[in-house]
């Protein structure tokens, strides 16, 4: 069996429940800057909004301020919220259908 080190790897291994909110992120993240891994941006953002939920309704722009974000990780980080949202919006319309 493979010892992975990375997110990645993690959630193949054991499963996405057995990773942290920061490996998580990471993952959409995927590359970090040079000294700065994916998980240490993650981690940073994760601090600024304390919580995924925190992250959700921020303006686009007020990622920029992490080093290591740009254009395309960002537009990632929100389209990931975006599939979480519609996941939500259709699990609550299918609850109200029953």
């Amino acid at each position: 069996m493979n010892k992975w080190t990375h997110p990645g790897g993690k959630l193949i291994e054991l499963g996405a429940d057995s990773l942290t909110d920061a490996e998580l992120l990471s993952i959409i993240i995927s590359t970090g800057t040079k000294g700065k891994s994916a998980e240490k941006i993650a981690e940073e953002i994760l601090a600024k909004f304390s919580s995924f939920k925190g992250m959700a309704n921020q303006p686009l722009e007020k990622f920029l301020q992490f080093k290591g974000l740009g254009d395309v990780k960002i537009i990632r980080i929100a389209a990931a919220f975006e599939i979480a949202r519609r996941i939500v919006k259709d699990v609550l319309k299918d609850s109200e259908a029953e």
